[in-house]
């Protein structure tokens, strides 16, 4: 495991990798904060370089489009969940329950809740935009005010 920390107008974010790909992004302290980690190891990687440009372009206000390599490590159904959030498009939003009526008309909300709140690669992997069913903003793991600041930057800055 390998890691960098990127300063970013919301703080400090650890940025973490394995040979495959980026595995990590995480705010300093949040929830699931450094998830899975084991003796990692500061070191200068092409991925946490990409990762790094990739935050910079976002930060600056305009969509990146292209993500660094990422190696996605959770279950079948988190990964496909965190697949659809991908589609999310930049400045926009999607409800929990959307999201899991596009997985099955069964699926329950909570379940898709709970696939994204253990996402680990933030900001690029845009759990930030999805919102309750009544356009509330719940559940992010960097904090709610983190989610709030995303959106509102990212709606500022759409194209």
């Amino acid at each position: 495991m390998y890691i960098q920390y990127y300063d970013s107008p919301l703080g400090k974010i650890l940025l973490a990798a394995d040979e495959i790909g980026l595995i990590g992004v995480w705010f300093e302290n949040q929830k699931y904060y450094a998830d899975g980690l084991i003796d990692p190891v500061e070191k200068e990687m092409a991925v946490l370089k990409e990762t790094k440009e990739w935050l910079n372009l976002y930060f600056s206000g305009k969509e990146p489009k292209v993500l660094p390599k990422m190696h996605l490590i959770g279950t079948k159904f988190q990964s496909k969940v965190w697949q659809l959030l991908l589609k999310i498009p930049y400045g926009k939003t999607m409800t929990y329950k959307d999201i899991a009526r596009m997985i099955s008309p069964s699926m329950s909300a909570q379940a898709v809740g709970s696939a994204v709140g253990h996402n680990k690669i933030s900001i690029l992997i845009p759990c930030h935009r999805v919102i309750g069913s009544n356009n509330s903003l719940t559940g992010y793991a960097g904090g709610i005010e983190r989610k709030e600041y995303l959106l509102k930057f990212e709606k500022k800055n759409e194209i």
